[in-house]
C-alpha cells in the first residue's frame, strides 16, 4: 500500500483499496468499548471532518492522538493531487480540542497543539531500538567515504538546498561516494547519487555502509514540526549527522560532539569537506552519537513514560465517570 500511495496513477487501485481500508477501520471502532484508550497518529478516516472521533468522546471513549510532524501546514503531494485536495490542515486542529490528550514528538508542536485548544499536550520523544542495526568495526579506515541519505521521495526535495555543497564536495574529493535510500528518482547534476528504494532491511544494511549522513532542512515553519527522526536514526547507527540548524535539530544535536549543524551552504560544503578529511574525528563522534541515543531514546524509557501518561488517562477517566455516576 506505501509503494502504490507513491506511484503515479493507478487512481482506481488507490480510491478501491482506500474505501477498503476505511471499512476495515470501520470494523474495528465498533468494538471501541473493549478498550481503555484509542491511541491515533493520523485522524481515525482521511475523509471529512472529525465526526467519528467526536462520536467516540461522545461514548466515552478515551482518545490520544500522536503526532511528529506539523499536520496543520498543508503541504501538497508530489504523487497523488487527490489527496492533497482532500487534505485539510484545520482537521488536525480540530482533533486537538476533541482528544483527552495530544501527544507530540517536540516541543514546539507541542505548544503549537495547546495553542490551538488541545486540553492536555505532553512531548514524548520517539525511542530509537538501536539494536537493530549493524555497527561495522572498518568504518573510520575505510578508503572510500559514504555520504548518504535517508528518507522518501516526498522530502529528497531538500537535498536541493545543499545541492552546490554537494557539488563542490562531489568535484573535488574522488574517494566519496553518494548514496541515497528511498529518494525516488533524483537527479542533481554533478553529484552522482547511487539510488536505493527503501526496506526495512534494506534500510540496515545501508547505515552500515554510510559515514555521513545529511539532514537538510528549508527555513519554513514546517521544519519546525520535523522532531529529529532522520538524524536520531543515523545517530543510533553509528553514522555522523550534518543537520539544518533550524526547530528540533538544535536540540537533538550537540554541535561538534554528537553531529554537525550548518546554517549557509558555505558550512554545509565546509563540514562534510572536514568530515570527509578527519576519520579520527569522524569516528570519535560517531561513538558519541551512538552513546547519547542509547542515553536518551532507549524504547525501554519511552515505553515507560508512555505506560504513565496512559495510566493517568485512564485514571482521570474512572474519576470522571464516577463523579458523574454521584452527580446523578
Amino acid at each position: 500500500m506505501y509503494d502504490l500511495s507513491l506511484a503515479k496513477g493507478r487512481t482506481v487501485q488507490k480510491i478501491y483499496l482506500t474505501l477498503l481500508a476505511i471499512a476495515k477501520r470501520i470494523a474495528a471502532l465498533t468494538k471501541h468499548r473493549q478498550y481503555d484508550i484509542i491511541y491515533m497518529q493520523r485522524e481515525l478516516f482521511p475523509l471529512g471532518g472529525v465526526v467519528v472521533e467526536r462520536y467516540l468522546k461522545k461514548k466515552g471513549a478515551v482518545l490520544c492522538f500522536d503526532y511528529d510532524d506539523a499536520l496543520f501546514i498543508k503541504k501538497p503531494s508530489r504523487y497523488n493531487s487527490i489527496a492533497t485536495f482532500f487534505r485539510s490542515p484545520t482537521k488536525t486542529l480540530d482533533i486537538f480540542k476533541v482528544v483527552d490528550c495530544v501527544v507530540a514528538g517536540n516541543k514546539w508542536l507541542q505548544e503549537s497543539a495547546q495553542k490551538h485548544g488541545a486540553r492536555r499536550a505532553e512531548t514524548i520523544e520517539v525511542a530509537e531500538d538501536v539494536s537493530r542495526y549493524i555497527l561495522p568495526e572498518d568504518r573510520a579506515s575505510r578508503a572510500t567515504v559514504t555520504i548518504g541519505w535517508l528518507g522518501s521521495p516526498s522530502t529528497s526535495k531538500y537535498l536541493f538546498e545543499i545541492e552546490g555543497a554537494l557539488r563542490r564536495v562531489a568535484s573535488e574529493f574522488s574517494d566519496v561516494r553518494f548514496l541515497m535510500v528511498g529518494g525516488g528518482e533524483l537527479i542533481m547534476p554533478g553529484v552522482p547519487w547511487v539510488l536505493r528504494d527503501w526496506s526495512l532491511t534494506g534500510e540496515v544494511d545501508a547505515l552500515a555502509e554510510i559515514d555521513i549522513g545529511l539532514m537538510p532542512l528549508p527555513s519554513e515553519d514546517w521544519a519546525l514540526g520535523k522532531s529529529g527522526g532522520k538524524a536520531r536514526t543515523y545517530m543510533a547507527a553509528g553514522v555522523v549527522p550534518i543537520c539544518s540548524a533550524i526547530g528540533y535539530n538544535n536540540e537533538l544535536v550537540v554541535q561538534g560532539e554528537t553531529g554537525c549543524l550548518c546554517s549557509s551552504e558555505e558550512e554545509w560544503y565546509s563540514t562534510i569537506a572536514e568530515l570527509v578529511q578527519s576519520p579520527g574525528r569522524r569516528e570519535k563522534m560517531s561513538a558519541s552519537a551512538r552513546n547519547y541515543v542509547i542515553e536518551n531514546f532507549s524504547v525501554e524509557d519511552k515505553a515507560s513514560q508512555m505506560n504513565r501518561l496512559f495510566s493517568d488517562l485512564v485514571r482521570r477517566d474512572e474519576e470522571g465517570v464516577t463523579k458523574a455516576k454521584a452527580a446523578d
